[in-house]
């Protein structure tokens, strides 16, 4: 029996993925991938590049896994509707995750694409398990603590998708409840692996770092103690992969958020101006500053700086949050062997990548970057094949790597 994959070829899905291809053969299980493309050879295209990314190589890995060309926006997926004779297990990891998509767009992929995951599920006669990957900002502005039973309690959002991820899981909750095995997993804001600082998405925090370290934040609207809440991609694959397998997971939800273990603005300010040796910005009340001071900033100052903040922009609500992610029940079935880690005990190799693959120009495969790390004090590294002195350095001046 088969388990369909879909947003393998996405950040979360691509660790998710490496997993699935390179578990010990007892445990071995054929993967079907579901990727947008024209046609079947199109999709083993686009997943034999994604393979070379995460591995360094094709084989022996794409034996494991087969591309089918699908879409989510197509009725049926796509695809031959025999597939679901053999699959037993769905993780449907697939999603827009763009801040600035129209609602309407938002829903077309986050909402309708899962209510067509969810009609192929349940023409999955022998379906054991299906696991979504929601989002814990399915809060909203949820302010106090929000629950693992939590779901709508009556916020509202900051962004269409926040709305159209909590739209979606809504549609899996009802499926739960009519029967549907169903796993729920909710992580928070996922950034690069904490051994290697990997990323293939430099999103959401990533920004308003770069934006630090160009100085280009005049002031920042932000509160010193609003929680950032920040977890390892591996931290989420390595758990989303766990719950899927056990039974107890089914029918519940888990918060893969860091909680209690979750950063805030100020240690985040501390870290970003210790390691780029930048100005620290003062911090001024968010409300204000959208509505005064903001508007001035993107009109006045120099062009490059302008850019960065109307770049940043959609991020600057997470700056200011009120909400704590309670991940009691996921703590209590993980253990410690799968524990998120603390912001500051990996921040510097996110930011060691971050700056090699020149946040995103010049972007370095998953197994490049696991072959070896940049050494932030002294000493020599070898990265994708690009030989480094000393670490990348970025000046607030202009932001070109020093190398």
């Amino acid at each position: 029996m088969t388990l369909l994959l879909t947003g393998a070829t996405g950040f979360v899905g691509m660790e998710l993925l490496a997993r699935l291809v390179s578990s010990p053969a007892p445990s071995a299980q054929p993967v079907v991938a579901l990727i947008r493309a024209a046609d079947d050879a199109h999709a083993t295209r686009r997943l034999h590049a994604t393979l070379l990314s995460v591995f360094g190589a094709v084989a022996p890995y794409a034996q494991r896994v087969t591309a089918v060309a699908g879409d989510l926006e197509r009725p049926g997926l796509g695809v031959d509707p025999a597939l679901a004779d053999s699959v037993s297990e769905i993780v449907h990891g697939a999603a827009s995750v763009s801040f600035e998509l129209a609602l309407e767009r938002s829903r077309a992929i986050n909402v309708e694409g899962t209510r067509r995951v969810l009609a192929f599920a349940a023409r999955c006669r022998r379906l054991r398990r299906l696991t979504y990957v929601s989002t814990a900002y399915v809060a909203g502005r949820h302010r106090g603590v929000f629950g693992e039973d939590d779901y709508d309690l009556g916020q509202r959002f900051r962004n269409p998708y926040e709305q159209s991820k909590f739209e979606a899981e809504g549609l899996v909750r009802a499926a739960a409840a009519a029967g549907l095995p169903v796993t729920i997993a909710r992580p928070s804001i996922v950034v690069g692996d904490r051994h290697s600082g990997w990323t293939a998405s430099f999103n959401v925090l990533y920004w308003p770092l770069r934006a630090l370290a160009k100085g280009a934040y005049p002031i920042l609207p932000a509160r010193r103690n609003a929680p950032v809440d920040v977890v390892s991609v591996d931290y989420v694959a390595d758990a989303i992969c766990a719950l899927h397998r056990m039974a107890a997971a089914e029918g519940a939800t888990f918060h893969l958020t860091a909680s209690d273990q979750a950063s805030n603005i100020g240690e985040l300010l501390d870290l970003a101006v210790a390691r780029f040796a930048c100005r620290r910005p003062p911090l001024v009340s968010p409300s204000v500053y959208r509505r005064a001071l903001h508007p001035l900033a993107i009109r006045l100052g120099p062009a490059r700086r302008r850019r960065f903040l109307r770049a940043t922009t959609t991020y600057l609500p997470y700056f200011a949050m009120h909400v704590r992610y309670d991940d009691a029940r996921a703590r209590a079935v993980l253990g410690a062997a799968i524990a998120p880690a603390p912001l500051h005990t990996y921040f510097d190799r996110l930011v060691d990548y971050a700056l090699l693959a020149r946040w995103g120009a010049r972007p370095i495969g998953r197994a490049g970057a696991t072959d070896a790390l940049p050494l932030r004090h002294g000493g020599a590294a070898q990265l994708a094949g690009v030989g480094i002195r000393r670490p990348c350095r970025i000046t607030a001046a202009d932001g070109a790597p020093d190398q």
